[in-house]
Protein backbone atom coordinates (compact mmCIF):
# COMPACT_ATOMS: atom_id res chain seq x y z
CA UNK A 1 0.00 0.00 0.00
CA UNK A 2 2.95 2.00 1.03
CA UNK A 3 4.47 1.19 -2.19
CA UNK A 4 1.21 2.38 -4.34
CA UNK A 5 0.78 5.88 -2.55
CA UNK A 6 4.65 6.76 -3.24
CA UNK A 7 3.92 5.41 -7.09
CA UNK A 8 0.93 7.35 -7.63
CA UNK A 9 2.28 10.17 -5.85
CA UNK A 10 5.24 10.22 -8.30
CA UNK A 11 2.93 10.07 -11.15
CA UNK A 12 0.54 13.05 -10.25
CA UNK A 13 3.73 15.06 -9.82
CA UNK A 14 5.05 14.41 -13.42
CA UNK A 15 1.22 14.97 -14.68
CA UNK A 16 1.45 18.27 -12.82
CA UNK A 17 4.60 19.32 -13.88
CA UNK A 18 3.97 18.45 -17.76
CA UNK A 19 0.69 20.51 -17.58
CA UNK A 20 2.80 23.33 -15.70
CA UNK A 21 4.78 22.61 -19.33
CA UNK A 22 2.26 22.42 -21.80
CA UNK A 23 0.60 25.49 -20.68
CA UNK A 24 3.80 27.70 -20.22
CA UNK A 25 4.77 26.59 -23.79
CA UNK A 26 1.18 27.83 -24.70
CA UNK A 27 1.90 30.95 -23.65
CA UNK A 28 5.05 31.45 -24.59
CA UNK A 29 3.54 30.67 -28.18
CA UNK A 30 1.36 33.66 -28.19
CA UNK A 31 2.83 35.93 -26.23
CA UNK A 32 6.61 35.64 -26.11
CA UNK A 33 7.64 34.49 -29.33
CA UNK A 34 7.59 37.25 -31.40
CA UNK A 35 10.35 38.92 -29.58
CA UNK A 36 12.55 35.94 -28.17
CA UNK A 37 12.07 33.69 -31.37
CA UNK A 38 10.69 30.37 -31.10
CA UNK A 39 13.90 28.79 -30.17
CA UNK A 40 14.27 31.52 -27.69
CA UNK A 41 17.39 33.14 -28.81
CA UNK A 42 15.61 36.22 -29.80
CA UNK A 43 14.14 36.91 -32.74
CA UNK A 44 17.13 38.42 -34.79
CA UNK A 45 14.55 40.76 -37.06
CA UNK A 46 13.35 42.66 -34.17
CA UNK A 47 14.54 46.63 -34.07
CA UNK A 48 13.92 47.71 -30.52
CA UNK A 49 16.05 50.20 -28.27
CA UNK A 50 17.63 47.40 -26.22
CA UNK A 51 16.99 43.73 -27.88
CA UNK A 52 15.53 40.96 -26.16
CA UNK A 53 17.64 38.67 -24.36
CA UNK A 54 19.09 35.17 -25.71
CA UNK A 55 17.15 33.02 -23.19
CA UNK A 56 19.74 29.85 -23.68
CA UNK A 57 22.29 31.29 -22.09
CA UNK A 58 20.39 33.45 -19.51
CA UNK A 59 22.26 33.23 -15.96
CA UNK A 60 18.64 33.57 -14.70
CA UNK A 61 17.34 30.09 -12.88
CA UNK A 62 13.18 29.63 -12.88
CA UNK A 63 11.96 31.75 -10.05
CA UNK A 64 14.23 34.98 -10.92
CA UNK A 65 12.60 34.49 -14.26
CA UNK A 66 9.01 34.39 -12.71
CA UNK A 67 9.98 38.07 -10.74
CA UNK A 68 10.99 39.32 -14.26
CA UNK A 69 8.04 38.20 -16.67
CA UNK A 70 5.36 39.69 -13.12
CA UNK A 71 7.13 42.74 -12.72
CA UNK A 72 8.90 43.68 -16.11
CA UNK A 73 12.36 44.36 -16.09
CA UNK A 74 12.40 47.93 -14.97
CA UNK A 75 11.33 46.74 -11.80
CA UNK A 76 14.74 45.21 -10.98
CA UNK A 77 17.18 47.94 -12.16
CA UNK A 78 16.62 47.98 -15.63
CA UNK A 79 16.66 51.46 -17.41
CA UNK A 80 14.94 50.63 -20.82
CA UNK A 81 11.45 49.14 -20.00
CA UNK A 82 11.35 46.68 -23.29
CA UNK A 83 10.47 43.88 -21.20
CA UNK A 84 7.16 44.86 -19.46
CA UNK A 85 5.34 43.53 -16.41
CA UNK A 86 3.27 41.04 -17.83
CA UNK A 87 1.28 40.56 -14.02
CA UNK A 88 -1.68 42.05 -15.33
CA UNK A 89 -1.92 40.19 -18.17
CA UNK A 90 -1.58 36.67 -16.40
CA UNK A 91 -1.87 35.52 -13.19
CA UNK A 92 0.77 33.99 -11.04
CA UNK A 93 0.11 30.90 -11.99
CA UNK A 94 0.38 31.40 -15.67
CA UNK A 95 3.24 33.32 -15.46
CA UNK A 96 4.88 30.44 -13.45
CA UNK A 97 4.18 27.87 -15.87
CA UNK A 98 6.21 30.37 -18.43
CA UNK A 99 9.35 30.80 -16.67
CA UNK A 100 8.88 26.82 -15.84
CA UNK A 101 8.58 26.05 -19.72
CA UNK A 102 11.67 28.74 -20.74
CA UNK A 103 13.59 27.28 -17.93
CA UNK A 104 13.31 23.58 -19.05
CA UNK A 105 13.26 23.82 -22.53
CA UNK A 106 16.04 26.36 -23.65
CA UNK A 107 18.16 26.23 -20.54
CA UNK A 108 17.76 23.50 -18.09
CA UNK A 109 21.27 22.82 -16.63
CA UNK A 110 21.50 26.94 -15.77
CA UNK A 111 22.34 26.61 -12.23
CA UNK A 112 24.63 23.76 -12.49
CA UNK A 113 26.45 25.74 -15.51
CA UNK A 114 26.98 28.75 -12.48
CA UNK A 115 27.21 26.38 -9.94
CA UNK A 116 30.21 24.95 -11.72
CA UNK A 117 31.50 28.37 -13.19
CA UNK A 118 31.66 29.76 -9.93
CA UNK A 119 33.20 26.61 -8.36
CA UNK A 120 36.47 27.07 -10.82
CA UNK A 121 36.96 30.87 -9.60
CA UNK A 122 39.30 31.69 -6.94
CA UNK A 123 38.74 31.02 -2.92
CA UNK A 124 39.64 34.36 -1.20
CA UNK A 125 41.81 33.81 1.81
CA UNK A 126 40.81 34.97 4.89
CA UNK A 127 43.75 37.05 5.49
CA UNK A 128 42.52 39.10 2.10
CA UNK A 129 38.99 38.78 2.82
CA UNK A 130 38.75 42.20 5.16
CA UNK A 131 40.81 44.34 2.13
CA UNK A 132 37.88 43.42 0.05
CA UNK A 133 35.57 46.36 0.19
CA UNK A 134 38.17 48.67 -0.42
CA UNK A 135 39.43 47.47 -3.52
CA UNK A 136 35.84 47.08 -4.59
CA UNK A 137 35.27 50.87 -4.13
CA UNK A 138 38.53 51.70 -5.81
CA UNK A 139 37.86 49.52 -9.03
CA UNK A 140 33.94 50.38 -9.28
CA UNK A 141 35.44 54.41 -8.81
CA UNK A 142 37.86 53.49 -11.71
CA UNK A 143 35.53 52.08 -13.93
CA UNK A 144 32.13 50.71 -13.28
CA UNK A 145 30.77 54.31 -11.97
CA UNK A 146 31.24 55.68 -15.79
CA UNK A 147 28.18 53.46 -16.80
CA UNK A 148 26.29 52.54 -13.31
CA UNK A 149 26.78 56.13 -11.67
CA UNK A 150 28.29 57.20 -8.33
CA UNK A 151 25.22 55.74 -6.18
CA UNK A 152 24.99 52.68 -8.96
CA UNK A 153 21.60 53.90 -10.20
CA UNK A 154 23.09 53.21 -13.78
CA UNK A 155 22.88 57.02 -14.46
CA UNK A 156 26.33 57.44 -14.86
CA UNK A 157 27.70 59.76 -17.71
CA UNK A 158 28.17 57.25 -20.67
CA UNK A 159 24.17 56.87 -20.49
CA UNK A 160 23.88 60.83 -21.72
CA UNK A 161 26.15 59.70 -25.03
CA UNK A 162 23.28 59.26 -27.55
CA UNK A 163 25.56 57.42 -29.97
CA UNK A 164 26.49 54.85 -27.37
CA UNK A 165 23.00 54.10 -26.52
CA UNK A 166 24.03 52.31 -22.91
CA UNK A 167 21.79 51.14 -20.79
CA UNK A 168 23.18 50.18 -17.38
CA UNK A 169 21.22 48.49 -14.54
CA UNK A 170 20.22 49.80 -11.20
CA UNK A 171 22.51 47.71 -9.08
CA UNK A 172 20.03 48.46 -5.97
CA UNK A 173 17.15 46.85 -7.76
CA UNK A 174 18.78 44.12 -9.49
CA UNK A 175 17.66 40.18 -8.10
CA UNK A 176 21.03 38.63 -9.40
CA UNK A 177 22.91 36.87 -6.92
CA UNK A 178 26.43 37.59 -5.89
CA UNK A 179 27.69 34.45 -7.43
CA UNK A 180 25.45 35.96 -10.77
CA UNK A 181 26.63 39.14 -10.40
CA UNK A 182 30.68 37.78 -10.30
CA UNK A 183 29.83 35.37 -13.37
CA UNK A 184 28.29 38.40 -15.03
CA UNK A 185 30.98 41.02 -14.71
CA UNK A 186 33.75 38.36 -15.34
CA UNK A 187 32.27 36.83 -18.83
CA UNK A 188 30.50 39.66 -20.05
CA UNK A 189 26.81 40.25 -20.75
CA UNK A 190 27.14 38.94 -24.23
CA UNK A 191 28.23 35.55 -22.94
CA UNK A 192 25.00 35.56 -20.79
CA UNK A 193 22.47 36.11 -23.53
CA UNK A 194 22.96 40.35 -24.61
CA UNK A 195 22.64 41.13 -27.73
CA UNK A 196 25.48 43.87 -27.27
CA UNK A 197 28.73 43.99 -25.39
CA UNK A 198 28.47 46.73 -23.59
CA UNK A 199 28.95 45.17 -20.04
CA UNK A 200 32.39 43.76 -21.09
CA UNK A 201 33.99 40.39 -19.67
CA UNK A 202 36.23 42.08 -16.66
CA UNK A 203 38.15 39.25 -16.42
CA UNK A 204 40.59 40.06 -19.05
CA UNK A 205 41.68 43.05 -17.27
CA UNK A 206 41.17 41.94 -13.54
CA UNK A 207 41.68 38.81 -11.50
CA UNK A 208 38.98 36.78 -9.29
CA UNK A 209 39.68 38.51 -6.06
CA UNK A 210 39.42 42.17 -7.71
CA UNK A 211 36.06 41.39 -9.68
CA UNK A 212 34.77 39.57 -6.47
CA UNK A 213 35.66 43.00 -4.53
CA UNK A 214 33.45 44.84 -6.63
CA UNK A 215 30.66 42.58 -6.20
CA UNK A 216 31.13 42.98 -2.14
CA UNK A 217 31.08 47.04 -2.93
CA UNK A 218 28.29 46.70 -4.72
CA UNK A 219 26.33 44.60 -2.46
CA UNK A 220 27.29 46.58 0.70
CA UNK A 221 27.17 50.05 -1.00
CA UNK A 222 23.97 49.54 -3.23
CA UNK A 223 21.76 46.42 -1.95
CA UNK A 224 21.63 47.04 1.60
CA UNK A 225 19.58 50.16 1.02
CA UNK A 226 16.96 48.34 -0.17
Amino acid sequence: MKYFLSSLFIIISLNASDDMFDRGRDIYMSTCISCHGIDGSANAGIQLVVNPRDLTKSLLNEDQRFQIIKMGTHHWGSYADIMPSFGSVYDDKEIRSVAHYITKHFNPNVEKQTEELYALSDTIPISRQAKMFKRGQKIYKRNCFWCHGEDGKGDGSATRNPEKSIYPYNLGKTLLTKKQMFLYAKYGGKYWGSYKSDMPSWSKKYDDYTIKSVILYIDEKFRKKR
